[in-house]
C-alpha cells in the first residue's frame, strides 16, 4: 500500500462548454460521488492530480480536503477521461468511501520476469489485464504481479487460482481456473496450392513446340488437305458440258 496522499480540491461552479477554459488554465474538472452522499462538482490543479494518480492509481485511498472542511474525505480515483490524441487528463471522478465497509474495484494484473518458453519459439499471451476484487478500502492491493519466469514450455499457463491473494481480499470471479497468461505455439502459415502454368499458344508464324500440333491462326481458314483437292477436281470433271455444246452449234451456223 502507498503512503497517505492528500489532495486539496475546491467547489466548481463552472459547467458545460466553459470547462474548456479551466483546462487551458491548468485546472482539472472533477466530481465527488459515493453512497449516501450528495454528488458535488469540484476542481483542482491538473499537475497535482497527475502526481496523486501516479502514486495511488485507482486502488489506493486519497484524502480529499474540500474547501475549508476540517475532516478529509477518503476517496478512490475513478472514471478518468483522457484526450484521444494527447492523452491529457480531461476529467476525473472521486469515489468517496466508508473505510469500515467493503468496496469492489478492478485491480491491475502486471506480468513480471521473463518466460523461458519464449526463447523456444513460444508466444506469451496475457489474457486478462485486471480482475475485480472486494475488500475494505485500506486492504485493497495496488496490483497483482504475475511471475511468468516459471513458464518453461509451450502450452504452460497461469490461472487466477495461481495468484497470491491476501485472505482480506476476495476475487469476484465465478471461475478461478480462468487463464491469465499462456504460452502459445506459433501459428504455421498455410501452404498455398501450386498453380499450374497455363498452356502457351504459339503466336502467328511461330513453329509449335515438339509434340504439339499447330493450331490455325485466328481469322484464317485451315488449308484444304490433298485428298479434299482431288475430290474437288473430280466433281468439276463430272459436271455436264451443256454450255460448251451450245457454243459449238452457234459457230456452225
Amino acid at each position: 500500500m502507498t503512503d497517505k496522499i492528500t489532495l486539496k480540491v475546491t467547489t466548481r461552479k463552472i459547467t458545460g462548454r466553459k470547462i474548456r477554459n479551466l483546462r487551458k488554465e491548468g485546472i482539472l474538472p472533477a466530481n465527488i460521488y459515493g453512497k449516501d452522499i450528495k454528488s458535488q462538482t469540484v476542481q483542482l490543479p491538473t499537475k497535482d492530480f497527475k502526481a496523486a494518480f501516479k502514486a495511488a492509481g485507482e486502488t489506493s485511498i486519497i484524502n480529499l480536503t474540500l474547501d475549508k472542511e476540517s475532516k478529509p474525505r477518503p476517496a478512490l480515483i475513478q472514471n478518468i477521461h483522457l484526450h484521444p490524441v494527447t492523452d491529457e487528463f480531461l476529467h476525473a471522478d472521486f469515489r468517496q468511501v466508508d473505510l469500515t465497509k467493503k468496496v469492489t474495484v478492478d485491480v491491475p494484473l502486471k506480468m513480471i520476469g521473463e518466460a523461458p518458453a519464449v526463447s523456444k519459439g513460444g508466444i506469451l499471451l496475457q489474457l486478462m489485464d485486471e480482475v475485480e476484487v472486494e475488500a475494505l478500502p485500506s486492504d485493497l492491493p495496488d496490483k497483482f504481479e504475475i511471475n511468468v519466469s516459471k513458464l518453461k514450455e509451450i502450452g504452460q499457463t497461469i490461472s487466477l487460482k495461481d495468484i497470491k491473494v491476501s485472505d482480506k481480499v476476495k476475487l469476484m470471479v465465478d471461475n478461478l481456473n480462468q487463464l491469465v497468461v499462456k504460452i502459445e505455439e506459433p501459428t504455421k502459415e498455410e501452404e498455398k496450392p501450386e498453380e499450374k502454368p497455363e498452356e502457351e499458344v504459339p503466336a502467328e508464324g511461330e513453329e509449335p513446340k515438339e509434340g504439339e500440333e499447330a493450331k490455325p491462326a485466328e481469322g484464317k481458314q485451315e488449308e484444304a488437305k490433298p485428298e479434299d483437292k482431288k475430290q474437288e477436281a473430280k466433281q468439276s470433271d463430272s459436271k455436264p458440258a451443256g454450255d460448251s455444246k451450245a457454243k459449238s452449234k452457234e459457230k456452225k451456223k
